[in-house]
């Protein structure tokens, strides 16, 4: 394949990779973006095969296939709930290319730059390195701290802050000495000290970031992640490459952006840590116990329900790990048989990864229509005759509006409370990710539903018919 035809595969890919990125905007052309993802990605993957750049085919088969593999034995193990940390897990891989790109690069033999095309060369395999080796360690932390292997409580080392500063101006000295190094030993060995900074700045950055803030983080993540693969573009001089980096880099950055707003976060904020690091007692401002929670049964629930006009559903990742949301659908159309009105409201940062709820949903074949987001049905709870709220904990606090002294004050949140009744479906009383005392639960409109999401929506079902 001549060069010429390799520029206009690219050329189709990279259209492909856009197009794919705007449908994923929409629940509805979701699935459609994703067949354009695949359909650029093969043709972005044959078009460097037979570029005639590759000089070992069999090595290349054995790794793709063995990749490949791997890859098709996660996708079909891994359950909804553990999609976040997946992500997680496979930003990292990417982190880590870009390292070993960068040092592949570094000592390739057949790389001839002089003058200031060598000093453009090198700037590209710093900074490629730089952000490989933070994403990579920072990755594996997040991916740590959503499957429970690392607690989800901030680490605050003692003038941390300082320490984060330190590490960048010491990165930054560093560039400039490896710019001025005249041979590989001594570069290299900057290479090395840099790369272990970058790796010892990922780990501390993301162990300082508190459970609540991690749907943030896996976007964060997600940009750097770009960047890290458009960084290793330019050290390859792969345009395809650096086009793909720049577009995940720059929606990652947007979705950050959007979580952040969500959450009346800086970003800024968010990736110097401490959110959720002190969380609220159960007591109100006054010192006094928020009262009682008060508990109701599946049936009374179901009495309720059938006895309502307008019902919204809240869901949560509680509704993910009980893996409930079939049977919510279900419930869905036991109402709707019975005329009453039923909608979902979905908060931005939902679950522990941005769009995990409207997943889940969609793959119990709720209808689109009926999934609102915050700000579409904010304004419209005071007249909804019961809100259930299944497996939420943080993202329908009260304490975000009432409390300014709580650890998640200003955050958006969804209203339930303005509603006429308001169920909570709980294993338990327990606090949230963020680690934030609810008192929606000692609310008088408020009831508890206490057990197993996915047994508690079914014997409410159950009831109904």
């Amino acid at each position: 394949m001549n060069s010429g035809m390799v520029s206009a595969a690219y050329i189709i890919a990279a259209i492909l990779f856009i197009l794919s990125l705007a449908g994923l905007s929409n629940q509805e052309t979701a699935r459609r973006g994703n067949w354009f993802g695949i359909a650029g990605m093969v043709i972005a993957i044959l078009a460097t095969v037979f570029s005639g750049n590759v000089d070992n085919y069999g090595l290349l088969i054995i790794m793709v296939a063995v990749g490949g593999a791997i890859g098709a034995f996660l996708a079909m193990r891994v359950q909804m709930t553990q999609m976040p940390e997946l992500v997680g897990i496979l930003h990292s891989f990417v982190g880590l290319a870009a390292v070993l790109v960068g040092f592949a690069s570094y000592f390739d033999p057949d790389t001839h730059y002089t003058g200031s095309e060598l000093t453009i060369h090198n700037v590209e395999i710093y900074l490629g390195i730089l952000i490989g080796a933070v994403t990579f360690t920072g990755s594996v932390v997040a991916f740590g701290k959503l499957n429970g292997k690392i607690s989800s409580k901030p680490v605050m080392l003692p003038y941390r802050h300082l320490l984060n500063l330190g590490i960048g101006v010491l990165c930054l000295a560093l560039l400039f000495l490896f710019l001025a190094a005249g041979g590989k030993g001594f570069g290299a060995m900057v290479l090395v000290v840099m790369t272990i900074l970058a790796f010892v700045f990922g780990i501390h950055m993301v162990m300082a970031i508190g459970g609540a803030d991690m749907p943030v983080v896996i976007s964060m993540l997600n940009s750097y992640s770009g960047w890290a693969a458009a960084a290793t573009g330019f050290m390859l001089s792969n345009d395809l490459l650096i086009i793909v980096g720049a577009l995940v880099g720059s929606s990652g950055a947007i979705l950050s952006y959007i979580m952040c707003r969500a959450m009346n976060r800086q970003f800024l904020s968010v990736i110097m840590g401490g959110f959720g690091a002190a969380p609220a007692a159960a007591i109100d401002d006054d010192g006094e116990p928020q009262g009682e929670a008060n508990p109701i049964s599946a049936d009374e629930v179901a009495q309720l329900l059938v006895d309502s006009q307008e019902v919204v559903i809240v869901p949560g990742y509680g509704m993910a790990v009980a893996h409930a949301q079939h049977p919510v659908s279900e419930l869905t159309k036991a109402l709707k048989e019975k005329g009453v009105n039923v909608q979902f409201a979905i908060h931005p940062v939902a679950g522990r990864m941005p769009g995990h709820m409207n997943v889940l949903l969609a793959e119990a074949n709720v209808p689109y229509d009926l999934v609102l987001e915050m700000d579409e049905i904010n304004d419209d709870l005071p007249e909804v005759d019961v809100v259930i709220v299944i497996g939420a904990n943080d993202i329908v606090n009260p304490s975000a509006m009432d409390n300014p002294n709580s650890p998640i004050a200003g955050m958006p949140v969804l209203e339930v409370w303005n509603a006429k009744s308001v169920i909570v479906s709980k294993r338990s009383m327990a606090t949230g990710y963020a680690g934030v005392e609810n008192p929606l639960f000692f609310k008088e409109n408020t009831r508890m539903l206490f057990g197993d999401a996915k047994d508690s929506v079914e014997a409410i079902r159950q009831a109904i018919r």
